[in-house]
């Protein structure tokens, strides 16, 4: 990914809590010199310096297959806004979009059934807790018919990138502007942006 110096986003807890609050992710691999591409909710664990991605394929999806053992690129994204030149100083300028995005890359690794099972309990404590009751008193049968039907994996992440482009390179009085006019937008993704701007200023 393409990141100017000062659109880093380097501070590795902040970006393992962007990739935990943003975990519905597009996991791309290559196929024949395709790329292939699958949405999916992610669990992002940190165990010491690991960085560890645990998910599931339906297993009628080809990209389950494919990609074990292979190289992938799992892309979190959100919140991004259209920055409008009116924010500027001078009128000699274009319209942007300032975007948050963190590039994970590492090798899938299928997971054997034992580990599957805590993969989908951990899901649902993660996703919705209160339904873990109700997953614990299905029966064995229809548990197991449900994680047939599934092909659980793990990457642990060797190459991180994570940009933040924020209006970094902007004047004090410009990004001023521009997280006020985000911040009183009525669409919650660019005031999600503006909180990210008033961030970079703590």
């Amino acid at each position: 990914m393409y990141i100017p110096s000062f659109n880093k986003f380097d501070n590795k807890q902040e970006v393992i809590a962007f990739m935990q609050r943003y975990s519905f992710a597009t996991i791309v691999t290559v196929k024949d010199g395709l790329p292939v591409a699958t949405h999916l909710p992610f669990l992002v664990v940190q165990n010491d310096d690991k960085i560890i991605l645990k998910a599931h394929f339906a297993k009628a999806n080809p990209q389950a297959k494919d990609c074990i053992d292979q190289k992938a690129l799992v892309i979190f994204t959100e919140p991004h806004a259209y920055i409008s030149p009116k924010n500027y100083e001078k009128e000699e300028n274009v319209p942007t979009w300032n975007y948050l995005a963190v590039h994970a890359y590492g090798t899938c690794t299928l997971l054997d059934d034992e580990d599957k099972a805590g993969l989908l309990k951990d899901t649902i404590s993660n996703f919705e807790k209160d339904y873990l009751k109700q997953w614990d008193a299905l029966t064995d049968d229809y548990k197991q018919k449900m994680m047939k039907g599934i092909v659980a994996f793990e990457i642990v992440v060797d190459d991180l990138q994570a940009k933040a482009k924020l209006s970094q390179n902007r004047s004090e009085k410009e990004q001023e502007s521009i997280i006020n006019d985000l911040s009183h937008a009525q669409n919650t993704v660019e005031q999600e942006t503006a909180n990210y701007m008033k961030a970079l200023k703590r």
